[in-house]
C-alpha cells in the first residue's frame, strides 16, 4: 500500500497553504504523489454536504446530529477512493490530502458533550475505516491555531475572495469548540499538532511548513 497523509485544522487554519507548500518540496525533490481534498465541492457525491452547511437542515451546526453528518462526508471519501484514488494508493503510491475522516473527528465531535466523544471517536473509526474499507492515514498533521487568530484569517480571506461563510465559519463558539475537539482526537488518536502561532502572533507559512515537511519527510521515510 502507499502512504496517506493528511493536513487537518479547524477552519482557517491554513490547511490549503500548508498542502501547497508541501506539494512544491515534494516536485522539487522529483518524487511522484497525488493531493486530494475534502470535501469535493463539485462533486454529485457532496450533494448533502451542500445542503448542511448552506443550512438547509437547519441554521446551526448542531442543528444535524453528530452521526447523521459524519455518514454526508464519509459518503464523499467513499466515492473519491473508489472512483479515482485507490489503484494509485495500492500501487504505493503518495497520497497528501486536506481533511479526511479526521475532520469528521474535530467537526462532529465539538457538538457532543466531552464524556460522549471517546465514543463518537471510536465509532468513526470503525465506521469509516473498518465497514467502509477508506484508508487509515499514516500520518495526521492536525494545525493548531488559536480561534481569535482564526476569525481573522477567515474574515479577511471573505474579503478578498468574495465568498461566504458557511454556518460553520460563522459560528464562534462552534469554531471555539472545534478546536478543544481538535486537540483532544489529537491525544486520542495519535496525531501531530503543529503549532501555528506562538505569543499570540501567527507564524509565517515558511516556518509552519518546516515543521509539516519535517513530520511528513520522517514518516514517508520510516
Amino acid at each position: 500500500m502507499g502512504k496517506l497523509i493528511v493536513l487537518e485544522g479547524t477552519d482557517g487554519s491554513g490547511k490549503s497553504t500548508q498542502l501547497r507548500l508541501l506539494t512544491e518540496h515534494f516536485a522539487g525533490e522529483g518524487r511522484p504523489f497525488r493531493q486530494l481534498r475534502f470535501p469535493r465541492y463539485d462533486e454529485s457525491s457532496s450533494a448533502l454536504i451542500r445542503m448542511y452547511l448552506g443550512g438547509e437542515f437547519g441554521k446551526k451546526p448542531g442543528d444535524v446530529n453528530a452521526y447523521a453528518a459524519s455518514t454526508f462526508y464519509a459518503v464523499d471519501r467513499f466515492a473519491s477512493y473508489q472512483t479515482d484514488w485507490r489503484a494509485f494508493y495500492e500501487n504505493g503510491g503518495v497520497l497528501v490530502s486536506d481533511r479526511y475522516t479526521t475532520s469528521n473527528a474535530v467537526h462532529q465531535a465539538s457538538k457532543l458533550p466531552e464524556g460522549e466523544r471517546e465514543a463518537y471517536w471510536r465509532w468513526l473509526y470503525d465506521f469509516e475505516f473498518v465497514k467502509m474499507g477508506l484508508p487509515k492515514p499514516n500520518l495526521v498533521l492536525c494545525l493548531d491555531m488559536p480561534v481569535e487568530l482564526t476569525e481573522q484569517l477567515m474574515r479577511r480571506r471573505e474579503c478578498e475572495q468574495h465568498t461566504c461563510a458557511d454556518i460553520h465559519e460563522r459560528d464562534d463558539a462552534y469554531l471555539r469548540e472545534c478546536r478543544r475537539a481538535a486537540l483532544a482526537a489529537a491525544a486520542f488518536y495519535g496525531w501531530t499538532v503543529v503549532p501555528c502561532a506562538r505569543d499570540g502572533k501567527i507564524l509565517s507559512p515558511e516556518e509552519i511548513s518546516g515543521e509539516v515537511y519535517r513530520h511528513t519527510k520522517a514518516c514517508l521515510e520510516g
